[in-house]
């Protein structure tokens, strides 16, 4: 099996236990796809996973890889399973909700924001976007573009995104598994930081100096 085939197989299998748990957490398909907003949210996720297939993104260790921040993919990982079910458990309990149906398409256009601003760097990237740290070879830095002023705009759009999801269920502990992320999040720039620094010295560090770590005049 091609590294084409095995990574449809991993987004479907990925998209079915996202999917599945939502569902699960509203109280079946017909509860889920009652509401309007809740089918577009599944829509854009399914579009964005197809998306993700014609990249180049891998988990290839490449040259050299950070193995001590691979607990970091374990941290999204359990925070993703959580953030799938919770938010729409919560809403069909009624607890801790944000009132009004707008919170729901606000989050939908906030998800599917996110999720585009998720892809667009690994597109930019190709072979050398990992999920793993790591130089991968041939492995040049990219500061212009989308990079030019944000050195992690695909990691901004996860975050996004994630906020996003929790709005689509109007679910405040789905906001509060959002924030979490953040700090694996940190985790995982601070490691990318220290290995691009290592590997690119002085071009890296300048390039460091003029842009942002993940938000435009704040961090």
């Amino acid at each position: 099996m091609n590294r084409k085939a095995r990574s449809a197989l991993g987004v479907a299998a990925g998209i079915s236990v996202y999917a599945g748990l939502a569902i699960l957490g509203c109280g079946g398909i017909v509860s889920f796809f009652s509401e309007p907003a809740r089918t577009l949210l599944m829509v854009v996720l399914i579009a964005l996973s197809a998306a993700a297939l014609f990249t180049d993104a891998s988990l290839n260790p490449g040259l050299r890889e950070d193995r001590s921040n691979r607990w970091v993919l374990g941290a999204f990982a359990l925070i993703g399973i959580l953030s799938a079910w919770l938010p729409a458990y919560t809403e069909r309990k009624e607890f801790w909700t944000i009132q009004g149906d707008y919170a729901r398409w606000l989050g939908l256009m906030v998800f599917a924001g996110g999720g585009v601003l998720r892809l667009w760097p690994v597109f930019a990237l190709g072979h050398r976007f990992s999920g793993l740290v790591a130089i991968q070879p041939g492995h040049k830095l990219l500061t212009s573009g989308i990079y030019a002023t944000v050195r992690n705009p695909s990691y901004l759009g996860l975050l996004i995104s994630s906020f996003g999801w929790g709005l689509a269920f109007r679910s405040g502990v789905g906001l509060l598994l959002a924030a979490l992320t953040i700090l694996p999040l940190i985790a995982r720039i601070r490691a990318e930081e220290r290995l691009l620094s290592t590997e690119f010295g002085d071009e890296y560090r300048a390039y460091r100096a003029r842009t942002w770590r993940l938000v435009p005049g704040i961090y």
